[in-house]
C-alpha cells in the first residue's frame, strides 16, 4: 500500500521553498509573497489559540475567493482544524444551517456574506472574522477580542527576533484525519457535508504534480475563475497552485466573460482550469464571430493549405485564454459537441476531465495528448473505476470509483453514506457512462436525469440538449418530460437576436425550425413535442449547472 506523506508539509515546503516570491494576488489589488502568506499564517494561529480552537475543531469560510480566503484556509489546516468552506452564493439561511450543522467554532466572511448573516441564528460560533483585514465582526469571546487588538504584539512576543522561514512548523496530519467538510450544491434537499480526509487532498495533489507539474514551470502565473468553497477550483486551481510554487490572481468578482477576458489577457495563465460555460461563451462570442467567413471556412476544408489555416485559428483561439497556456482543462460538465469538434479540428489543447466532491474532485483526467474526443479521459493515480454494466463499453452503466480519492462519508449522516458507499469501498456516482477497452470514460448522464421513453426506451436528457444548444438563436436550454411528451425548455439569445431587428415572434419561429431540424437527428422515442421559451437564465448551482429540480413537470 502506498505510504501517504502529510498533506500540511506540502503547503510548508513550498512556502520555505518559495519564500521571496510572488503567492497570492487579488486581480488589480494587493500581492502577498510566499513570507507574507506565512507571517498571516502564523498570526491566524495566535487567534485560534486564543479563541480555545484545537485540532479537530471545524472552522466555516464563506466569501469569494481572494488571497484573504486562501490564507485563512490554509492556517485552518496547517493548525490542525477541520475546514468547512461554504458557497458565497448560498442565502443566509443556508450559511448558518451549515455552520450549524458543522458544529464550526469560528466564520470567516467576505464583503458580501457579512451583510446578510445574523450572528444570533449560529450560537454555537465563537466569533465572526471579516475576511479582507481579519477584524472581528462579532465575538462571544473575551480573550479572542483580546487576541484581536493584541494581535502584533503577541506576534512579537511569540517571535521575538526577525520571522523566518526556519520558524516554521505545522501540524503534522495523517492519512485518514479529517481536513474538509464540504457542503455539496446541495440541488435537492439540505445539503450534505462530505468529509474528506488528507489522505484525498494529497491523491489528487500528488496526481495533479505529476501531470501538470511538469508542463507547469515554477513561479508560473494561474488564474482562479472557479469558486475555491467547490472542490473543482480548491484543488485544481487553488492547492496544486500553490503547493507548486505558482503566482495564483483571484478574480474576486463576477466572472464575467469580459472580465475574465481581461484577466487572460494581463496574466497569461500557464494553465487555464474551468468549466464549459466559459469556453463555451468565449468561442461562441469571441472567437466564431471573427472567424466564420464563408472564405475561411473554404481555406479550411481545402488540404494544401488547411494546415497553416488551422494554425492561424488555434493562434487566435490561443490568444482569447492569454496565449501562454499548456492547455485548457475542462470540468464540471462535459463540453458542447461542436465548441469541441472545433477546438479538435484545428488542433487547440483542450481536455476535459471528472469528478465528484466525494473524491476530491478527480476521478478521471487525460493530458490532451492523450485525450480522446467525448471522453473525459482515464481514471487517475490512486483511484480504480469501473462501469456496473454487462457490456461496459456499448451499454452505459453507472460509473462506480475505489481508492485513495474517495470521502470518508457524509458528517452526521450514515444512512447516506451507506446508499453511496458499498461494503467494497466502491463509490457510486450516479452518473451514468461507457469505458472503452483501453480505459478512457464517455459520462452519458445522470441517472437521476435520465427520462423513460413512451416506450420504456432511456432517453438521456443532456444528448439532446447539447445537440440543441448549438443551434440558432440557444443560449442554454433543458428537456424536461410532461406525461409521454418531451419538451425542450429554451433560453434564446435575446440580445443577438433585438441586435439583429428581430422580434419575440421571429424568435418562436426560429425555435420551431430548431425544433424541427433537431427531430430529424434523434430517434423516434427522444423527438421534441414542443420548444418553451424563457424569458429568464435557469437558475444554477455555483458550478454552473442547472437546477433540474426546479423544472420538473408532472407526468
Amino acid at each position: 500500500m502506498t505510504s501517504i506523506p502529510s498533506f500540511n508539509a506540502y503547503i510548508q515546503d513550498s512556502i520555505v521553498n518559495n519564500w521571496n516570491s510572488d503567492a497570492l494576488t487579488d486581480f488589480k489589488g494587493a500581492t502577498l509573497q510566499y513570507n507574507d502568506v506565512a507571517r498571516k499564517i502564523e498570526k491566524l494561529h495566535i487567534l485560534f489559540e486564543h479563541c480555545g480552537i484545537k485540532p479537530h475543531d471545524k472552522i466555516a469560510l464563506c466569501g469569494r475567493n481572494s488571497a484573504h480566503w486562501a490564507v485563512a484556509f490554509m492556517a485552518t489546516l496547517t493548525y490542525g482544524a477541520v475546514a468547512v468552506p461554504i458557497q458565497h452564493e448560498f442565502k443566509a439561511e443556508q450559511i448558518h444551517n451549515i455552520v450549524n450543522h458543522s458544529d464550526a467554532r469560528l466564520l470567516f466572511v467576505g464583503d458580501v456574506v457579512a451583510k446578510t448573516i445574523n450572528a444570533d441564528e449560529m450560537p454555537n460560533i465563537e466569533g465572526v472574522v471579516y475576511n479582507p483585514d481579519y477584524s472581528l465582526l462579532f465575538s462571544r469571546s473575551e480573550t479572542l477580542n483580546y487576541a484581536r487588538e493584541h494581535l502584533n504584539e503577541l506576534f512579537g512576543k511569540k517571535f521575538p527576533k526577525v520571522f523566518t522561514a526556519d520558524d516554521i512548523s505545522y501540524y503534522k496530519d495523517e492519512a485518514e484525519m479529517l481536513a474538509m467538510i464540504n457542503y455539496t450544491s446541495g440541488t435537492t434537499g439540505f445539503s450534505k457535508g462530505v468529509m474528506i480526509p488528507y489522505r484525498a487532498l494529497w491523491g489528487n495533489l500528488d496526481y495533479c504534480m505529476r501531470v501538470l507539474g511538469s508542463k507547469v514551470p515554477n513561479g508560473s502565473n494561474m488564474l482562479s475563475i472557479l469558486p475555491m468553497a467547490h472542490m473543482y477550483g480548491m484543488t485544481v486551481e487553488f492547492i496544486f497552485s500553490f503547493c507548486h510554487g505558482c503566482h495564483l490572481f483571484f478574480l474576486t468578482r463576477l466572472p464575467s466573460p469580459a472580465v475574465i477576458a481581461d484577466a487572460f489577457a494581463e496574466i497569461k495563465p500557464a494553465i487555464v482550469i474551468t468549466v464549459p460555460m466559459v469556453v463555451e461563451k468565449i468561442i461562441r462570442k469571441r472567437v466564431f464571430p471573427k472567424i466564420q467567413s464563408k472564405a475561411l471556412h473554404l481555406l479550411l476544408n481545402m488540404p494544401v493549405v488547411n494546415k497553416r489555416i488551422k494554425q492561424r485559428v488555434c493562434g487566435f483561439v490561443m490568444q482569447a485564454f492569454g496565449g501562454s497556456m499548456y492547455e485548457v482543462v475542462v470540468g464540471g460538465a462535459p463540453l458542447n459537441q461542436e465548441i469541441e469538434n472545433f477546438l479538435h479540428r484545428i488542433d487547440f489543447p483542450v481536455t476535459v476531465g471528472y469528478g465528484t466532491t466525494e473524491c476530491a474532485p478527480l476521478i478521471t483526467f487525460s493530458d490532451y495528448h492523450d485525450y480522446k474526443p467525448g471522453s473525459c479521459g482515464l481514471p487517475v493515480d490512486h483511484m480504480e473505476v469501473k462501469i456496473l454494466s454487462k457490456q461496459p463499453s456499448d451499454i452505459p452503466g453507472e460509473i462506480v470509483a475505489r481508492g485513495t480519492n474517495v470521502m470518508l462519508g457524509y458528517y452526521k449522516n450514515d444512512e447516506a453514506t451507506q446508499e453511496v458507499v458499498d461494503s467494497d469501498g466502491w463509490y457510486h456516482t450516479g452518473d451514468l457512462g461507457t469505458m472503452s477497452a483501453d480505459g478512457h470514460v464517455y459520462i452519458k448522464g445522470r441517472i437521476k436525469n435520465m427520462l423513460l421513453g413512451s416506450n420504456g426506451q432511456n432517453v438521456y436528457p443532456e444528448e439532446i440538449e447539447d445537440k440543441l444548444n448549438s443551434m440558432a438563436m440557444v443560449n442554454e436550454s433543458i428537456i424536461v418530460q410532461q406525461g409521454d411528451k418531451l419538451v425542450a425548455l429554451v433560453h434564446p439569445e435575446f440580445e443577438e437576436a433585438y441586435t439583429m431587428g428581430l422580434n419575440d415572434d421571429d424568435i418562436a419561429n426560429i425555435m420551431e425550425q430548431n425544433r424541427q431540424q433537431l427531430n430529424v437527428q434523434l430517434a423516434s422515442f427522444c423527438k421534441i413535442s414542443k420548444i418553451e421559451i424563457h424569458k429568464d437564465e435557469f437558475e444554477k448551482t455555483p458550478k454552473k449547472s442547472i437546477k433540474r429540480y426546479l423544472y420538473k413537470r408532472e407526468l
